[in-house]
């Protein structure tokens, strides 16, 4: 065990929780670039990763958020699944409808992913149970 700077000795699963939303905002912060560079129009060397990396991500989050019952393993992997299948259900609605661009799949699989979380926030409110104040 390592003692942590507050002096408190930690296990390596107390140190794994920890580090885990620490690398949520890496991972959000890599996603947020990639679209910020494509939408801009940079012509930046991690352009190509950094969008790739989005446009799977950003579904993949919101699909697991939804999935949240299912065991990790299962989670992750339909997940990385459901976002290739919206990437790819975006991109052939968009060519059949004759409006594909770069920007618009970005901007469509942005408004997917959040209309997704969205929708999972809005159920998780109304299963918790009102508070009811103590008088």
């Amino acid at each position: 065990m390592k003692p942590s700077p507050s002096g408190i000795e930690q296990s390596p699963q107390t140190q794994g929780r920890d580090l885990l939303p620490l690398l949520a905002g890496a991972a959000v912060a890599v996603g947020g670039v990639g679209a910020a560079l494509a939408l801009i129009d940079v012509d930046a060397p991690l352009r190509g990763p950094f969008t790739l990396f989005f446009l799977l991500a950003a579904p993949a989050a919101a699909i697991g958020a939804a999935l949240h019952g299912l065991e990790p393993a299962g989670r992750v992997i339909a997940s990385a699944a459901g976002a290739v299948a919206v990437n790819l259900l975006i991109a052939e609605a968009m060519i059949a409808l004759h409006v594909w661009s770069v920007r618009g799949g970005i901007v469509a699989v942005a408004a997917l992913s959040c209309l997704v979380l969205l929708l999972v926030a809005v159920r998780r409110l109304r299963r918790r149970p009102a508070r009811r104040r103590a008088s």
